[in-house]
């Protein structure tokens, strides 16, 4: 599959780095001439600098032939018009936005866009519905474009990774963590995270590591 990817921050980044070692073509837009340069040492020629809500640069990515575009930028009015330019100009597919206020979910859906993500939502339903998995390991959402689960795991006081921290843990190949639940704070992790017993961690995971992952915790 080809997959445009607009807005290179962190879930951006992370959901491309996943597609392509999977093996799909993906093109990554980001407008920040110094994001830009910093990752193409890593992407190369999978990424370009532009506005992504333009049909010049979507043309330019070569959107007439993408089979999905994601906009994954901060702002939801972006991420709205991306995919509204990507339908009706591109007659694309497939169009999936990044919402930030989960408020702006149904208005989305009502000017076409197929598939919106709100992580808000998403760790607000977590929260409620208040699972208690012991160390299982519970699939939350499959991204079909790239067999890709977001999945959630409850910390016991004999996890392996309890009270170390990300930046010290070699993760199995496709897998990052995306989110901590600790009690009522929701936690964004990065490096000096460090778990803790009772933790809430979700992890955005292929399935073809998702075992390895199980293990690890």
């Amino acid at each position: 599959m080809y997959i445009i990817i607009v807005g290179a921050g962190k879930v951006g980044y992370h959901l491309a780095r996943l597609l392509m070692a999977q093996g799909h073509e993906v093109m990554l837009i980001e407008k920040d001439r110094a994001k830009v340069n910093l990752l193409s040492f890593e992407f190369h020629e999978a990424i370009m600098e532009g506005d992504g809500s333009t049909v010049e640069v979507l043309k330019e990515a070569g959107t007439n032939r993408a089979d999905v575009v994601v906009a994954t930028t901060g702002n939801d009015e972006d991420n709205l018009v991306i995919c509204q330019v990507a339908k009706l100009m591109f007659l694309r597919p497939r169009t999936i936005a990044r919402v930030n206020n989960p408020r702006n979910e149904e208005l989305f859906a009502g000017l076409g866009v197929d598939a919106s993500v709100s992580g808000t939502k998403l760790i607000n339903a977590i929260i409620q519905e208040q699972v208690r998995a012991g160390d299982m390991m519970i699939p939350l959402l499959t991204l079909k474009a790239g067999d890709i689960e977001i999945v959630e795991v409850e910390l016991t006081r004999s996890s392996h990774i309890v009270k170390k921290k990300i930046k010290d843990l070699t993760l199995p190949p496709g897998s990052i963590f995306i989110a901590v639940i600790r009690g009522e704070e929701v936690i964004i992790p990065y490096g000096e995270t460090e778990f803790q017993p009772e933790d809430k961690v979700l992890a955005l995971v292929k399935r073809t590591s998702e075992q390895a992952l199980r293990n690890m915790l």
